[in-house]
């Protein structure tokens, strides 16, 4: 694991945070490499909830303009493609079957906040700000801003936030749907950790085909949506979670899922 990266389990829960503060964990190519390991490797360990978050005071501010700027002075070695990695970050979060929160701790500026919107879940610090920032330096969004924000915004939202380059207090990103809940920042890791401890709890095989299914659905007809509903649930019957939910109902009690 890299130092740019630190990893910590409690108790059904992993975070990964983002550990270069001094650059409020801007986006340099090695950077972008060890979250993309870290993504692969909660889906391979089967990780029940992931929350993404920054070290210092800034989430995450976009990417590393200081790397870019010096590889313009030395030249762009072979084989360096920022954007291409970037792309393949966010789709990975976005794809990933386990349940994701991003603990916006700070800032979240254009690609830093692209990361955010691609998970699951966001919960914001009180202090924290939010800036689309790509058109106002005469740039497009593109890590998935322009598809992923009009989905939680609604499209004249989106296109408000995109076109005027505003920074938006975190109570204004609430209320727009940018993000799920804001917290005092003292408090901001026990709301978010209370929350993902509930997802990481629950029957985690059900929880992931719930995500695919919703995260899909727009793509295909209601009658093609209940064949895949069936198809999902044909597995989850055959889960021990399931059979522990049927037990708890007759006995009337709390089911007590393993994630299996």
């Amino acid at each position: 694991m890299s130092d740019l990266v630190e990893r910590k389990e409690i108790g059904k829960v992993r975070i990964v945070r983002m550990n270069r503060p001094d650059a409020r964990n801007a986006l340099n190519m090695a950077l972008l490499k060890a979250l993309q390991s870290e993504i692969a490797a909660a889906e391979t360990d089967q990780v029940r909830c992931l929350v993404l978050t920054g070290n210092g005071k800034g989430f995450c501010a976009g990417a590393d303009v200081k790397e870019w700027s010096a590889l313009k002075e030395t030249g762009v070695p072979e084989g360096y493609d920022w954007v291409g990695e970037m792309h393949a970050l966010v789709l990975a979060i976005h794809g990933l079957t386990v349940p994701t929160i991003a603990m916006i701790n700070g800032a979240a500026v254009g690609a830093g906040l692209d990361m955010a919107l691609a998970c699951d879940f966001r919960f914001a610090a009180a202090e924290a700000k939010f800036r689309c920032a790509y058109t106002w330096v005469g740039f497009n969004p593109d890590a998935g801003g322009s598809w992923l924000m009009p989905r939680l915004m609604g499209l004249e939202a989106a296109k408000r936030f995109a076109f005027t380059g505003d920074i938006w207090s975190a109570e204004q990103a609430r209320q727009t749907g940018l993000v799920s809940e804001v917290h005092a920042g003292e408090h901001l890791e026990e709301a978010t950790m209370a929350f993902a401890q509930q997802i990481g709890s629950g029957p985690s095989v059900a929880l992931r085909l719930t995500k695919g299914l919703m995260d899909n659905a727009s793509n295909r007809s209601l009658a093609e949506q209940l064949i895949e509903e069936q198809k999902a649930g044909a597995i989850c019957g055959k889960t021990e979670d399931h059979r522990e939910a049927l037990a708890a109902a007759v006995e009337k009690r709390e089911p007590h899922f393993k994630g299996h």
